[in-house]
């Protein structure tokens, strides 16, 4: 969900190098004592990343792969299960053989929704724990400040969520030089489908309001491009509004975005922030008669609530519609049975995409023959693309691979195959908030328009 790097991103990220290479440079088996003292020391490292743990059974030269995914910040209330998925995804292939012969390590990092935050995530990963593969990262904005140090370091990243049309035009440039890829589908697409979602519900006329970043400036842009086309009119188009995601008080952007009388209001938000400027609108009024459409960013359980409710009790948001990219894969069901019995929870949004990320790593690295990023990299499109035998368990498809043969992986959020760009194509979900305050799932909707 999204920004472009700043001077201040890279400043940062160049300022962890040094302290990351000096530990490198220290004997592989420090303590683990010896080795807190040296991040402390540095005094970089320890501000950037949260607390780190690896899964046990990793063989220090076996495979090696991190996750950069939002455990606090304003993304937590999606992002704080991916973890678990891509745990998830490691524990099945290490109970079957693990990767060329050994078992998988996972380093698991918090991104905190937060840039800077996100690319001393990545130094580390890249630098000191010297993984191959990063699942991550999910917020845009994060992934932009991360990229660079990956490609740098030929760390392959695949993200479950960062949805940004940016890294599309950026990988077409030769940016990543393949190190890059996600499982869940460009905003481009996204931006279309919630557009032929507001001419269904018979909109002629609509504003924009959006988190001003990459993941709400390309998603504006496809938006307002995509519903023109379908005839509708875009009444800020001249005037757009953008909300700065650092600030606390939301009054003028909301009264911005449901000025001109839009019949709806599509707003691309994330959790924290964007609660506070929903609830700023609906306590100035701005709400009647007008239709409030939602993304990916807010999809979850807990942003109604977050919003609030009216004096009476009632769910501010309800009657808000929206769009998510849906997980519809051939391996969905198996994996929702193997998520609810390993974990008790339901699958929630991009808990497929992120398993679907962990598992195309291993089976690249398998396909390799090579525990690197170089390894993965130079194979994650021919295990995710055809020709191959088409295979949905994680087990059987590293079993073929360790016999020699093609496989073409179907995950469960989608067949995943994965084009020149690292993209992917899906269709949405579409959904509404109901008066109990749950986001319930009505049906499905094209990008095609």
């Amino acid at each position: 969900m999204k920004k472009p790097v700043s001077n201040n991103d890279l400043s940062y990220g160049l300022a962890l190098q040094k302290p990351a290479r000096l530990a490198n440079q220290l004997p592989r088996r420090l303590s683990a004592f010896a080795l807190a003292i040296t991040t402390l020391t540095t005094g970089v490292l320890a501000v950037a990343c949260q607390d780190t743990t690896s899964s046990s059974g990793g063989a220090e030269d076996g495979l090696k792969l991190g996750t950069l995914t939002p455990s606090t910040g304003d993304l937590a209330s999606i992002g704080a299960v991916f973890p678990d998925a891509a745990q998830l995804a490691v524990d099945t292939v290490n109970q079957c053989g693990g990767v060329n012969g050994k078992p998988v390590g996972l380093v698991i990092e918090d991104s905190q929704t937060d840039p800077n935050a996100g690319a001393g995530g990545m130094t580390k990963l890249a630098e000191v724990d010297r993984v191959a593969g990063v699942i991550g990262a999910f917020a845009s904005s994060v992934s932009s400040a991360a990229l660079p140090i990956a490609v740098r370091n030929q760390v392959m990243m695949i993200s479950p969520g960062s949805t940004s049309p940016v890294f599309t035009q950026q990988a077409k440039d030769g940016d990543f030089n393949g190190y890059w890829a996600r499982t869940a589908p460009p905003d481009t697409y996204q931006a279309r489908a919630l557009a032929k979602l507001a001419i269904e519900k018979g909109f002629k006329s609509a504003s924009t309001v959006v988190i001003n970043n990459d993941y709400g400036v390309g998603f504006e842009k496809e938006f307002v491009s995509a519903f023109e086309k379908l005839g509708g009119t875009v009444v800020n188009k001249d005037k757009p509004t953008r909300y700065d995601p650092k600030a606390t008080t939301f009054e003028t952007e909301a009264a911005s975005a449901f000025s001109g009388n839009p019949q709806a209001v599509a707003a691309v938000l994330y959790a924290e922030t964007g609660s506070l400027l929903l609830k700023s609108a609906y306590q100035q009024g701005l709400v009647d008669g007008k239709t409030v459409m939602l993304t990916d960013g807010v999809y979850s359980d807990d942003f109604p609530q977050q919003v609030g409710k009216t004096s009476d009790g009632k769910f501010l948001l309800t009657g808000a519609v929206g769009t998510v990219p849906g997980a519809h894969g051939e391996g969905l069901e198996a994996f929702t049975n193997l998520w609810k019995e390993k974990t008790g929870k339901p699958v929630t949004a991009y808990v497929p995409h992120t398993y679907d990320a962990a598992v195309l790593l291993m089976l690249a690295a398998e396909a390799a023959k090579a525990n690197t990023g170089e390894g993965i990299q130079s194979k994650i499109s021919e295990v995710s693309n055809s020709p191959g035998q088409e295979v949905t368990d994680v087990c059987e498809a590293m079993e073929l691979l360790r016999q020699g043969e093609d496989i073409n992986y179907q995950g469960a959020s989608s067949n995943v195959d994965i084009d020149e760009n690292g993209d992917v194509i899906g269709d949405y979900d579409t959904w509404l908030v109901e008066s109990d305050g749950k986001p319930k799932v009505t049906g499905k909707v094209s990008p095609d328009i």
